[in-house]
């Protein structure tokens, strides 16, 4: 049975990845989306600048889906499965925290931006620029969570 724990910690890195960041995410469009809703039903010429708007959040559960496709490929469950030590294993669990924690922080603080960028739309659909740049200031936090779970995860395998 401990032989096995190293897949074991690595699968629970790519769930914890795509969950927890997902989650984030779910939150953040669900809560622009509701917002957008009641502006778009009084004036549907609004749709396509709110539903950027309503998108953004959501790209914090795509990284944490490339974050674990990405675990579950170096550990062979994509393909041939490889012996994953117990080191490595707690490795990718370890690697997969930045975009869990980091895109489910983010997308819901993009969510709130976003759903104060709809009330800008709302009134002043000439700035809805101005609140796309707003929302998408968050996205560099997402990106920076993203990009140190991706260098963590290419180089684990050369424990």
């Amino acid at each position: 049975m401990f032989s096995q724990m190293g897949i074991v910690y690595a699968i629970a890195g790519a769930v914890i990845a795509a969950l927890i960041s997902s989650i984030g995410s779910a939150k953040g469009v669900g809560m622009t989306s509701e917002a957008a809703s009641a502006v778009i039903i009084e004036d549907p010429s609004k749709f396509a600048r709110l539903l950027i708007l309503q998108l953004l959040p959501g790209t914090q559960g795509l990284y944490g889906f490339v974050i674990a496709i990405m675990i579950l490929n170096g550990i062979g469950i994509l393909g041939t499965i490889q012996d994953v030590t117990v080191i490595q294993g707690l490795s990718y669990l370890a690697a997969s925290l930045p975009i869990a924690i980091g895109g489910l922080l983010s997308a819901i603080a993009q969510g709130r931006v976003a759903v104060s960028g709809v009330s800008i739309v709302a009134k002043n659909p000439a700035q809805s620029v101005k609140a796309i740049i707003s929302a998408t200031l968050v996205e560099f936090y997402a990106l920076l969570s993203f990009i140190i779970s991706f260098l963590m995860v290419m180089n684990i395998n050369k424990l």
